[in-house]
């Protein structure tokens, strides 16, 4: 990937919740989109997530991380903790009327537990960022790691911005998420859907900026290989963490819907998460577990592997009574790249995915739907053709991820330019000041 070439003499912030995840594909792919671009990253993340399975680009990533929960131990948890102590003190020394605003808002405002944790977090990471000379602090999402970067802002006046995907977005309490967009440079958020929510909750603030995660179109592609022979089972593919929010009951009964109509369908599943019992017991109950896999956490390449098995992809999202729901899930743009033809609910992003020729939309929760719509896909392969053309075009048009990326790289560059400017200004002010107190 080419792009600008790297400012010298500062660094860009990137903070977020956990890192490397296995999941979050869609983080490991911009920063590595950023820093091929010369953005001069320094990443930094609450806490390890303490993964088995690590996707491999990881190592392609050329900045260390620094944890802000250090997991090395209590040894090490007591240094930090004395570290954090430290900067704090320093913070409320150098500028007390502002930290003490600070602590008086927090007590007005905001006395929940994971306030005071985000902000003990944020004097640290304020350090950090000053030793490393940051000119400007990215949080990856809107809940946790914006709370630390927007007081990051407030004690230091660094500029900040942040990422809005799906939870994050939706279980954040509105008056919270009003104030960081009023407070950030920018926002960026991954569908239109999310954008039109955010705007809205933050009474029509226009830094809210629609910029897509974006997929690699060359990793996943279509496969050359033979049509699944007449007669056999449909193959379905679904991938994504094994949580409420994906809708993988619904799926079940859908598979078994088609089950008692003679449809041969087969089903693998790869994700790992907290329904991991659930599901399998459910698929049990609703005697398909023989045709049902759990094949667990998989890496970027051997997803791409599956892609290239299966006939179809399903995409079953639900809305949590919480709000939580998907934005727009990686794999479903992972399958659509592949060439697949989708079959997705009609949630919050994904019609701006799924648009007309590129797959099936259903209603939210609805079994009986989906199991239609994938009995349709099973009995037509020229619409199933169709569709994964249609799907491969599409993703390629509109979320080939050197693009997205590139399309957000003038953000963190002129945030960063931006920054240097009002630093070389304020020195050029300061210095005649200082001149002239050393001729007296």
């Amino acid at each position: 990937m080419t792009g600008p070439s790297a400012p010298t003499g500062g660094t860009v912030g990137y903070l977020t919740k956990r890192f490397p995840r296995l999941s979050e594909t869609f983080i490991l792919d911009e920063i590595l989109g950023l820093e091929a671009a010369g953005v001069p990253l320094r990443l930094f993340a609450v806490a390890d997530p303490g993964e088995t399975t690590v996707q491999p680009d990881v190592s392609r990533v050329a900045s260390p991380v620094v944890y802000l929960r250090n997991p090395a131990g209590p040894a090490a948890r007591a240094r930090d903790g004395l570290s954090t102590v430290a900067a704090h003190a320093r913070l409320l020394a150098r500028a007390p009327r502002r930290y003490l605003g600070i602590v008086a808002y927090i007590l007005r405002e905001r006395r929940h537990r994971s306030t005071l944790v985000n902000f003990a977090q944020a004097g640290r990471l304020a350090r950090m960022l000053e030793d490393a000379g940051a000119r400007h602090l990215h949080a990856a999402f809107a809940h946790g790691p914006a709370s630390v970067a927007h007081f990051v802002h407030l004690l230091t006046g660094l500029d900040f911005s942040f990422a809005a995907h799906a939870k994050d977005l939706y279980v954040t309490a509105p008056d919270l998420l009003a104030r960081k967009v009023k407070d950030a440079r920018f926002v960026l958020v991954c569908s239109q859907s999310a954008a039109d929510e955010l705007t809205r909750r933050a009474g029509g603030d226009t830094k809210v900026v629609l910029a897509p995660h974006g997929v690699d179109t060359a990793r996943f592609a279509p496969r050359a290989g033979a049509a699944r022979p007449p007669g056999a089972p449909l193959r379905v593919l679904a991938v994504g963490r094994l949580v409420e929010k994906k809708g993988y009951l619904v799926l079940l009964e859908a598979l078994a819907t088609l089950e008692r109509r003679g449809v041969a369908v087969t089903c693998r599943i790869i994700g790992a998460g907290p329904q991991r019992a659930l599901l399998a017991e459910r698929a049990a109950l609703l005697g398909i577990a023989g045709s049902v896999e759990f094949a667990g956490a998989r890496t970027h390449q051997e997803i791409a592997a599956a892609y290239q098995d299966a006939d179809v992809f399903v995409q079953a999202s639900v809305v949590l009574e919480s709000g939580d729901r998907d934005g727009i899930p990686n794999a479903l743009l992972e399958a659509m790249a592949s060439g697949l033809a989708v079959v997705a609910s009609d949630v919050a992003g994904i019609p701006e995915v799924v648009a007309p020729g590129c797959g099936l939309l259903v209603p939210p929760g609805d079994a009986t739907a989906l199991a239609d719509a994938l009995g349709r896909l099973a009995d037509d392969e020229p619409l199933r053709g169709a569709l994964g053309r249609g799907a491969r075009a599409h993703s390629v048009a509109a979320f080939d991820r050197g693009e997205c990326v590139r399309a957000i790289v003038p953000l963190f560059t002129a945030a960063w330019r931006r920054s240097v400017a009002r630093a070389v200004v304020e020195e050029h002010r300061l210095a005649p000041v200082a001149q002239g107190a050393r001729a007296r």
